[in-house]
């Protein structure tokens, strides 16, 4: 209800808790994902980020965050608006290169959004 989701404590490098304790989900599938979770697509302001919860078939709660066009789109004007140098993103080949054209159409906004 309050869309808190703890980590475990898994160190990594030193920091008690880390993305070591989550794992990395293809961009493909949180959009096929998300329109069947018990949330829908959430979002938070202070991160900028999209995210939405769902159970599993054990009934497991996760929380899963993600960047969709809009949310790189605001992190690219930002970098844009300080005059730093350039924005990447962390791995581009999770997106759905398929020839779907729903597919075709995320993966192209995703791109176009690294470029405000």
């Amino acid at each position: 209800q309050d869309h808190v989701c703890s980590l475990p404590k898994v160190p990594f490098r030193g920091a008690p808790c880390s993305d070591a304790a989550g794992r990395q989900v293809p961009y493909s599938t949180i959009m096929k994902q998300v329109n069947s979770s018990l949330s829908g697509v959430l979002w938070d302001e202070l991160q900028k980020a999209p995210f939405y919860e769902y159970k599993d078939s054990a009934g497991q709660f996760h929380q899963v965050w993600f960047d969709d066009p809009h949310s790189i789109s605001l992190k690219a004007a930002y970098v844009k608006s300080r005059g730093l140098r350039g924005i990447g993103m962390w791995n581009g080949n999770s997106l759905d290169y398929s020839r779907e054209t729903a597919a075709e159409q995320q993966t192209q906004a995703m791109w176009q959004a690294l470029t405000p």
